[in-house]
């Protein structure tokens, strides 16, 4: 079954690194802006959107 991590643009990275070393180098990641924290309601769902375009694609990518 597909899956897709989140994962902010300061981390995108780290995880891609992390993703190879535990063996899963091609692992996709939906990578929305930085910082989550402080962000406002409507960019919370600026970045839902993002991360939901980014699942469609992977999973129309696997299929």
């Amino acid at each position: 079954m597909p899956s897709l991590a989140v994962i902010t643009e300061q981390f995108a990275s780290a995880a891609d690194l992390m993703a190879g070393v535990l063996g899963a180098k091609d692992y996709k990641f939906a990578i929305i802006p930085h910082p989550v924290s402080s962000a406002s309601s409507e960019q919370l769902l600026h970045s839902a959107e993002l991360s939901v375009e980014q699942l469609l694609q992977h999973v129309v990518q696997a299929g």
